[in-house]
């Protein structure tokens, strides 16, 4: 497929549609028989009733516009792919290494999970609450007053007496906020997906990218 002044005609299989060198060479080539045209125009003009040159002036004006165009969306184009790059290589070197997520639920098994929540206000009375997916029943773990701030916790399933299994999770607070809950977590795989790199959290389970809030050793 050829992009010629932002039209596209031809086939959607054609293997020059990805190609953005493929339009800057069709603007070129089209810039070139132009630049042909005008001198042949001007070799053959009626001395008698020259061409007005300031039309081939704006016309020409017009074609370099053109090519500005496609050679900033080529630019636009490759600065993506950069980015998509990069952030692909910091996903996959979290492999192995804690992180902390947003997330509104938890896949407990054995093992203790930590998390955290930001509060903006301060709370007199703060609670965890855990509810099971399979059977729909509420665990409230009592987190106390709490000023304004980090909050820390620690879900243990076999303190708490939890069955292994995926649980909504949320921090209700005497002043009605409504906190996000990170969960802290070992990154086990990175997926590249069309959305972006998704990870498997430990705990937590599949997490985009963007739902990343910390990483380095003090999400551990």
């Amino acid at each position: 497929m050829t992009t010629v002044n932002g039209t596209t005609s031809g086939s959607s299989t054609d293997s020059t549609s990805s190609n953005p060198t493929a339009n800057l060479t069709d603007v070129s080539q089209l810039q070139n028989n132009f630049i042909s045209l005008m001198v042949a125009q001007i070799q053959y003009q009626d001395p008698t009733d020259p061409v007005d040159s300031t039309q081939f002036v704006n016309q020409y004006s017009q074609l370099s516009q053109v090519q500005s165009l496609e050679n900033l969306n080529t630019i636009q184009k490759n600065s993506l792919v950069l980015a998509d790059n990069l952030q692909n290589l910091t996903a996959a070197g979290l492999v192995g290494h804690q992180v902390m997520v947003s997330a509104d639920s938890l896949s407990l098994d054995a093992a203790a999970i930590d998390g955290q929540v930001q509060l903006e206000h301060a709370s007199t009375s703060t609670t965890l609450k855990l509810t099971s997916s399979a059977t729909g029943e509420v665990t409230e773990v009592a987190l106390g007053p709490q000023e304004a701030g980090t909050v820390m916790f620690t879900v243990d399933p076999e303190k708490l007496g939890l069955a292994p299994g995926k649980y909504a999770v949320e921090v209700q607070t005497s002043s009605g906020e409504k906190p996000k809950v990170e969960i802290g977590g070992k990154v086990s795989n990175v997926r590249v997906s069309s959305n972006g790199p998704v990870l498997d959290v430990d705990g937590v389970g599949s997490v985009p990218f963007y739902n990343i809030v910390e990483f380095g050793s003090g999400a551990a």
